[in-house]
């Protein structure tokens, strides 16, 4: 990369930045979710969203605007999320049924939107995050087929590399329509695209295992968060 590219990718970058910082949100990835949903139609007023590795809550701020004050938005992640009104977050394991049980209840039902912006400790070897990337998003199909709601929507984010194939493969199976998307958001060096799916069929639904003993608080600290 030259250096005029390099300085077009920085001034890109920083403009985001700065643009989240100005409107207080906590993200740029805000501004990739609402490049998103003006394009593809992900959210109504008064869907009941999940967000899934929602720290530190960028994409949470934008999902509460797009639905309102009759929908219903909660946040999941390992680590802790600064409160946002009308939000709900849970400190929990996507791969747990505990937190699928801890959703279910908090929804009183279940999802119209799954959306997931998770994205794996990069080790710097590009195939391992490329599976790490794919892993998340199957984590995040499983929840579907948990809290999903018939014709619901999943936007999910992945890594592209030569298992994206098997990827798309399961969520045609879920979904009439499934897109690739990257947005005008997202960082110019990235190898990161979205994942846009809608109408799920709901058709591998899975129910939670009930728990045999009390749910425990979970055992570890939750992590801090930067922006």
């Amino acid at each position: 990369m030259g250096l005029h590219d390099r300085w077009v990718v920085e001034r890109h970058n920083e403009y985001y930045y700065k643009l989240a910082k100005k409107l207080d949100y906590r993200s740029r990835a805000s501004f990739k979710l609402m490049q998103i949903d003006d394009r593809f139609s992900i959210f109504r007023e008064g869907d009941s969203v999940v967000d899934l590795g929602a720290c530190p809550g960028g994409w949470l701020q934008v999902a509460k605007e797009r639905v309102g004050e009759k929908g219903k938005v909660v946040g999941v992640d390992l680590r802790y999320i600064r409160p946002l009104d009308g939000v709900t977050t849970i400190i929990g394991d996507i791969t747990e049924d505990a937190t699928m049980i801890k959703l279910l209840e908090t929804f009183g039902g279940k999802a119209d939107v799954v959306i997931s912006d998770m994205a794996p400790n990069i080790a710097g070897h590009y195939s391992t995050d490329h599976a790490r990337s794919i892993n998340l998003c199957m984590y995040a199909v499983d929840v579907c087929d948990r809290v999903l709601k018939r014709n619901g929507k999943m936007v999910c984010k992945v890594f592209m590399g030569d298992m994206f194939d098997d990827l798309m493969q399961e969520l045609d199976k879920r979904f009439t329509t499934v897109r690739v998307y990257s947005p005008a958001a997202s960082r110019d060096t990235s190898s990161e695209v979205y994942v846009v799916s809608k109408g799920f069929l709901a058709a591998h639904n899975v129910k939670p295992k009930k728990l045999e003993e009390e749910v425990k608080e979970p055992v570890f600290k939750a992590k801090g968060s930067n922006f």
